[in-house]
């Protein structure tokens, strides 16, 4: 959660902008919170802070340490994130966009600084990186591991949806039962921005859907997914629920998280015929470039495309 009370009153309206103008969820304040909190922290440092980062307050940053800012300066956190923090490229492209939005708000929107030092600053390039999945068969092995759990209904129904529906770990939690309609089909969920789609099930998750309500029970509760003590199951629970199910499996190894589940689907629909405009709708991204990188091709694919080749049994005469 957002630490208000830590907040210089800058960075708070920032925040209220994000959530409240642009409708950016919990989840996404508390980011934007988290990575403009390291910059602030940074500065303080630079100012003669020597506290412990973590024991480093922010609320009494004075606007004028931002408005003095130079891209110059701004290089040289990030340099900092690289060197010091030990940060990712991938973190570090992230913390920097975080901060170029910051100042353009500032400049542009609250007119707190006559000028944004930051309109040209050059994002870390990351470098294109294929997603991780499932295949198939190993697919199967974690569907087949899910008996053992001590709530097998739930816990299956879960990754079952995980791995034919490619939602997110947010969009899993957040389900109700009135978004869940037998009649057509359908599940109803809510993504980023809380923008709406309904996604359609196949007959595996409808029969995993049913055999987990019939023993959910009723309860006042509206959510469709229950921890034991009957409150709906937090984002915390459902990732342990899908780590002891891989390590069951004997797949805990490969860096599969709830989000690589969501790839998994992806790459499997793809692999299977689906479009990519359709999987854009499935997956309830913005852009179709964001799709692209489900197209990706396995080696037995391109294995299979060499041999394919009229060529490929020609052999030179003796």
């Amino acid at each position: 959660m957002v630490n208000y009370s830590d907040c210089p009153s800058f960075l708070k309206d920032f925040l209220m902008n994000l959530k409240l103008i642009k409708d950016r969820t919990d989840r996404t304040e508390e980011a934007y919170f988290i990575d403009l909190r390291c910059f602030l922290r940074y500065l303080k440092i630079k100012n003669g802070d020597n506290r412990p980062w973590e024991e480093i307050t922010i609320s009494d940053v004075p606007l004028e340490w931002l408005s003095e800012l130079t891209l110059n300066d701004a290089y040289e956190y990030l340099y900092y994130l690289k060197g010091t923090r030990n940060n990712s490229t991938i973190t570090r492209a992230r913390k920097a966009s975080a901060l170029r939005q910051f100042y353009n708000y500032l400049h542009k929107k609250a007119k707190l600084i006559d000028k944004n030092p930051l309109t040209e600053l050059e994002m870390p390039k990351i470098t294109g990186r294929l997603p991780k999945y499932l295949t198939l068969n190993q697919s199967l092995q974690l569907l087949e591991s899910v008996s053992h759990s001590s709530a097998p209904e739930r816990d299956y129904c879960i990754i079952c949806l995980f791995l034919n529906c490619g939602m997110r770990l947010s969009e899993l939690v957040g389900l109700n039962l009135n978004d869940y309609s037998k009649e057509n089909c359908t599940l109803r969920l809510f993504g980023k921005g809380r923008k709406e789609r309904m996604v359609y099930l196949n007959d595996a998750c409808i029969e995993a859907l049913d055999n987990y309500l019939e023993v959910r029970g009723e309860t006042s509760e509206q959510a469709i997914f229950l921890s034991r003590l009957g409150k709906r199951i937090n984002k915390r629970r459902v990732q342990q629920i899908v780590d002891e199910s891989l390590k069951r499996a004997g797949l805990a190894n490969l860096g599969i998280t709830t989000h690589k589940l969501r790839h998994t689907a992806a790459t499997l629909m793809y692999q299977n015929g689906v479009d990519t405009l359709v999987l854009k709708d499935v997956l309830g991204h913005k852009s179709i470039a964001t799709t692209e990188i489900y197209t990706h091709i396995n080696n037995e694919n391109l294995k299979a495309a060499a041999e394919a080749n009229p060529l490929a049994k020609v052999k030179k005469d003796d």
